[in-house]
């Protein structure tokens, strides 16, 4: 009997739909006749009812089949028989395009999540709702009066939101800038997408981190940019390499995450910022900072962005909100050339006319506010609370299968696996026990690394968390837990 491929890249629903496509046109399932019930049909292919409906609406879209309720789902006539009424092939167009789209990981894991709400997660790198600023921000909202003009507004964002982040890059981050060199984004993936779109183009080479979030962004390859990994130590990147690359494929900008790294958690190193910072200058390269972690520094002494020594203007300079207070706000920013900043809200512009401008308003109440800075204070103790919590419960389970160093700061806990295990095999396996974690692969790295986000489970879900993704280690090594 057929079964999906679970290791595919392609969707499980997907394949279930090519499927009955292809017995469809066999004959299998002559034109009229009743096809099994998606509950029978998810049992027999050991799937989530919600991948078979899924499958089903796939082929409701191509006119292949029709549900009438109290009737099932049969084969349609009409698309059999003589004189067909053809629809589009809706699943080739989905297959096209030059937008890729997310690594097979990163999907299964979203399908995972979306069948099974009770699994704990340790995948999603956003805050749980326990730390974001709801109550302050219900307040914020109860005693400010919002504009009641609901038109478009200025392209590159909404002024006094520009202007409250000039105060709050030079209090928090040390970064002197105009309102007139800030780009009001939707977040950083936002950000990274309209430098990938309109400041480089098809094959221009550029460098990123190894591992890196950058890696498990397809915007890169989608855009036509050829990537070059820089290694990543317990320092950070070696600017060495980035001198290298320069002079073997000529790379036109460099993309870093240097505080609190995604996924390892690693701090640049001051020395190789320095010298950084003189080879962008000699070479005229650009660097992207990518920095939505600093504020979480545990000991409340944020390391500095490297756009703080930027002297000459090589940082494009990225923040948002997401990692500090709510990804659902969905507010970032850009600090860049004017220049910069005005070829790139023209391209905003052209994609959705700027953002809504009711979340640009309440996001700097909230920096102007006396909420801010303890808000910050708040979720500092509890991202440490949890990261202990993880800490305490690897050590206790898997004492000599796992390793890490301990981060400072940020959302993440970058771990190596003693014994050599399969990906896949290892998340399926994690999935079964209730438990949803990212491969290292994701990010660029080689099998063996996994990375946990403590930010999204609540504080009881740790433990057993990682006792399940234990159970779930130790089936695929062959290992018994000890008495």
């Amino acid at each position: 009997m057929w079964i999906p491929d679970r290791q595919s890249k392609k969707p499980l629903y997907q394949q279930i739909a090519d499927h009955l496509e292809q017995r469809i046109s066999y004959g299998e399932y002559p034109p009229g006749s009743l096809l099994p019930s998606e509950r029978k049909l998810a049992d027999q292919l050991g799937v989530n009812r919600s991948t078979v409906i899924l499958a089903f609406a796939e082929l409701r879209s191509m006119g292949i089949i029709e549900s009438r309720t109290g009737s099932g789902t049969r084969v349609s006539k009409t698309k059999w028989g003589a004189t067909p009424k053809h629809t589009p092939n809706w699943s080739r167009y989905a297959e096209g395009g030059s937008f890729l789209p997310n690594p097979p990981f990163m999907r299964r894991i979203r399908e995972a999540l979306h069948q099974h709400p009770s699994l704990i997660d340790f995948a999603s790198g956003e805050l749980s709702a326990d730390l974001a600023p709801n109550d302050e921000i219900t307040k914020l909202m109860s005693e400010h009066k919002y504009t009641s003009y609901l038109g478009y507004d200025n392209p590159q964002g909404y002024v006094p939101l520009r202007q409250a982040l000039v105060s709050y890059l030079e209090r928090h981050r040390g970064i002197h800038t105009t309102e007139s060199s800030i780009l009001i984004t939707s977040g950083s993936q936002q950000s990274l997408y309209l430098i990938t779109q309109c400041l480089l183009s098809p094959g221009d080479a550029v460098a990123i981190e190894d591992p890196s979030y950058c890696y498990s962004l397809p915007m890169f390859q989608s855009a036509g940019l050829r990537l070059f990994r820089l290694p990543v130590d317990s320092s950070g990147i070696r600017p060495e390499d980035i001198r290298a690359l320069y002079k073997k494929h000529r790379i036109k900008m460099v993309f870093m995450n240097p505080n609190f790294q995604n996924p390892t958690g690693m701090v640049f190193d001051a020395e190789r910022r320095k010298q950084l910072l003189d080879l962008a200058s000699e070479l005229r390269l650009p660097i992207v900072e990518d920095d939505p972690f600093s504020l979480t520094a545990y000991d409340g002494v944020p390391p500095s962005p490297l756009k703080s020594m930027d002297m000459i203007g090589s940082i494009l300079y990225i923040g948002s909100f997401s990692k500090i207070a709510a990804s659902g706000m969905r507010i970032g920013w850009m600090v860049a050339p004017n220049s910069i900043v005005e070829r790139l809200a023209d391209a905003r512009q052209q994609m959705d006319f700027g953002l809504s401008v009711i979340p640009q308003q309440v996001a700097a109440q909230f920096l102007n506010s006396n909420h801010f800075v303890p808000h910050l204070e708040r979720l500092r103790m509890q991202l440490q609370f949890k990261r202990d919590l993880l800490i305490e419960a690897l050590q206790k389970e898997l004492p000599d299968l796992v390793t890490f160093s301990i981060p400072q700061g940020g959302l993440h806990l970058w771990c190596k696996l003693i014994p050599e295990v399969h990906d896949g095999k290892l998340l399926e396996e994690a999935i079964r026990r209730g438990v949803v974690f990212v491969p290292g692969s994701v990010y660029g790295s080689d099998s063996g690394y996994i990375r946990f986000t403590y930010a999204r489970a609540k504080a009881e879900e740790i433990g057993p968390g990682i006792a399940k993704f234990a159970e779930a280690l130790r089936e695929l090594i062959g290992e018994k837990p000890a008495l």
